[in-house]
């Protein structure tokens, strides 16, 4: 019997269960001590290539739309609106604690995110930044720089001060071809 048909024969015998399969080392171990480790590995038929072969799962074909361009432009002004109505709203009577600002950058970025998606611009992927900080005499230049097409991508920007915090909210929409 050629080696082929052998290794044919013992896999049959591994998905039967019939045999359990020892690696190369508890083999040798085997061989050479007359005994093996305590515990024995078996391997599952499913760990065999070509097995999940069997299962064909039907191919979803997706057309394109060749659409280069948005259809319905990023309203610019009306995320404004949103940016400063939220900010204002959370932040206006706040005092700065690092905790606090710290929870405050997640909660209105999911804010402002949830409202700008309620707008339903098709086809845009929208990123929302939060910076929060104590206000004191100091001096911050926040940069932001991402690759993008300059005829369909834009952003919407608020900066926002009280008395002990500053607060800065940036929302990039970027078209998804």
């Amino acid at each position: 019997m050629s080696d082929t048909m052998k290794e044919k024969a013992a896999r049959l015998l591994k998905k039967r269960g019939s045999i359990s399969s020892l690696g190369s080392h508890e083999l040798k171990a085997k061989e050479y001590f007359g005994r093996t480790k305590d515990s024995m590995s078996t391997v599952s038929y499913m760990d065999e290539p070509g097995h999940h072969d069997d299962i064909s799962r039907p191919a979803v074909q997706m057309e394109n739309t060749y659409r280069l361009s948005p259809t319905k432009c990023f309203p610019v002004f009306i995320v404004n609106n949103i940016l400063k109505d939220v900010v204002t709203s959370y932040l206006q009577e706040e005092k700065y604690e690092a905790e606090l600002c710290r929870q405050m950058t997640k909660t209105i970025s999911e804010v402002i995110k949830a409202r700008v998606k309620d707008l339903m611009i098709p086809r845009y992927k929208i990123i929302v930044t939060i910076h929060i900080g104590q206000l004191d005499k100091q001096s911050m230049q926040i940069g932001s720089r991402c690759l993008w097409d300059t005829t369909s991508d834009t952003f919407s920007s608020y900066s926002f001060k009280n008395r002990s915090l500053f607060a800065l909210a940036n929302v990039f929409a970027v078209y998804f071809e």
